[in-house]
């Protein structure tokens, strides 16, 4: 009886150590993400070029609606028009995580108050060679109050 005991015990200290681990897992991850989507919110902010290369994959790809019509850009070009050491008045926050195994999504909101703007940001991301990268940015916007 005392051996099924110990051996229950040490069941029940596995299954324990399993859980702890993958919890400290996924919240790694979530960090990592978080990482990559504060590289895009600051660098576009601070107009640091080099956070947006670490954050996006090279083939990113940014996608709107204009008109009637859907709109697609590269991320290079998206990259060129943020000029080294040029702030402008952007205030991001994350809204909302999602990832499974490689995959993620994530939700963004960037306040434009200069130009009365709220856009929403929503991202795919992959996880490769160690590291989350964007992969695709689909974004709108709505009117947002300016305060006089």
């Amino acid at each position: 009886m005392k051996s099924f005991k110990n051996l229950a015990t040490l069941i029940c200290l596995i299954i324990s150590l399993s859980i702890t681990a993958q919890e400290k897992n996924k919240k790694s991850e979530i960090e990592m993400i978080r990482t990559t989507l504060m590289d895009y919110i600051e660098g576009t902010a601070n107009g640091q070029p080099d956070r947006l290369k670490r954050a996006f994959h090279p083939d990113f790809k940014l996608y709107t609606v204009r008109g009637d019509s859907a709109w697609a850009r590269s991320g290079k070009r998206y990259i060129a028009n943020i000029k080294k050491g040029k702030k402008s008045n952007r205030i991001g926050r994350i809204i909302a995580i999602d990832y499974e195994n490689n995959a993620a999504s994530a939700k963004v909101e960037i306040l434009m108050p200069n130009y009365g703007r709220m856009y929403t940001d929503y991202f795919l991301l992959l996880k490769y060679k160690g590291s989350w990268k964007i992969v695709q940015k689909s974004y709108t916007f709505r009117p947002y109050p300016v305060k006089q």
